[in-house]
């Protein structure tokens, strides 16, 4: 852990609190929710197994999915002429939590000299028209990189609309992305567990995963499971099982406004603060105040219990200027927890606890 100072303190001073970051913090809320409002419990629904050598059992949008043989096993390929993702949706699938398993592999079909990581994954809590969905992929050519920073852009989380590759790895670096040791052209085992707002990839049989969301970003709490291909190559896909379990009692329908204890803990010690918040539609304001009574307004935007908040500051130490901070992850009914990184400073989890 950092020796800078602040790590040893409790509450974050005045001195720096004056000097806190230009902060995004990002929260969604998820308060309990009847039975009835989730629909039936997913663990009365039996597991969906699918040799997936019938594209029959698929809906296609944006590419083609055929029947073939590939390195021993009948499959399904799915491939795309056009410049868009194909997406290919298990028929009955209406997925909220439990676990996803499926055999995948990618051929890339670039011309020698161009580079093509390969791009082949699973979605999940998926609309129809593959407007919304929460996904992971593979990129098996960078797991082969020599530069690590390549390498580290192995497996993938993204969440649309609003969440891609590059917004996430911009705001959060190697948060939801890590290396993974994958291989194009072989068959390589994929098992997603998805629980409430958690997911967690594991790859070739592993029992640690490569790589754990907490705090899945995806508008919606149930939806399709989906296959996902790219452009310039050929995936291939078998074996998938899909088991339902219970849902974790969600909503999508939390409130922002109140009074919040906020407590940091990163990798350059622990923080805490105010934060006084009020909404107005999808507008929210308020102000972030640390002991003894610095104060910094709080600005940001609400969808469907999702914020994004802004405020700045100025440190005030032996490095003094100004810093960006930002948080994100979910407020469950009076309490919360997420990502937070004060920009050049530190990196953490934040938790918070509504003030009554």
């Amino acid at each position: 852990m950092s020796e800078h100072p602040i790590s040893r303190r409790r509450f974050i001073p005045s001195r720096w609190i004056a000097c806190l970051p230009a902060t995004v913090l990002a929260f969604s809320a998820v308060a309990p929710t009847s039975a009835a409002a989730q629909g039936n419990p997913a663990d009365s629904v039996a597991p969906q197994s699918l040799a997936l050598t019938e594209p029959s059992a698929l809906a296609v949008t944006g590419g083609k999915a055929e029947q073939v043989e590939y390195l021993g096993r009948k499959a399904v390929r799915l491939t795309t002429t056009a410049d868009s993702d194909i997406f290919a949706f298990v028929n009955g699938s209406d997925f909220q939590d439990g676990v996803v398993d499926v055999d995948i592999a990618v051929h890339v079909t670039t011309p020698p000299g161009v580079r093509m990581p390969g791009f082949t994954g699973i979605a999940f809590r998926a609309r129809p028209d593959g407007s919304h969905y929460d996904m992971f992929y593979l990129r098996p050519k960078n797991a082969l990189a020599e530069d690590q920073a390549m390498r580290n852009h192995s497996v993938q989380y993204v969440a649309k609309p609003g969440f891609d590759w590059s917004p996430l790895r911009r705001r959060w670096p190697w948060v939801y992305e890590s290396w993974a040791d994958l291989t194009p052209d072989t068959w390589t085992h994929v098992r997603i567990e998805v629980h409430g707002r958690t997911a967690r990839l594991f790859v070739n049989g592993s029992d640690k995963p490569s790589l754990t969301v907490n705090g899945l970003k995806g508008e919606d709490l149930k939806g399709g499971v989906a296959l996902w291909g790219y452009p310039s190559e050929e995936s291939y896909f078998s074996n998938l099982r899909v088991t339902h379990e219970t849902p974790a009692a969600l909503c999508n329908c939390g409130e922002a406004a109140g009074s919040w204890h906020v407590r940091f803990a990163t990798d350059d010690g622990p923080y805490e603060g105010e934060m006084t918040l009020h909404r107005d539609g999808s507008a929210v304001t308020g102000t972030w105040t640390t002991p003894p009574g610095e104060s910094r307004p709080v600005t940001g935007t609400w969808r469907n219990g999702y914020v994004e908040l802004t405020f700045t500051s100025e440190w005030k130490d032996e490095n003094p200027g100004p810093s960006v901070a930002r948080m994100a992850g979910w407020i469950d009914g009076d309490s919360g927890t997420g990502r937070v990184s004060l920009e050049g400073r530190a990196d953490g989890q934040w938790m918070a606890e509504r003030e009554k």
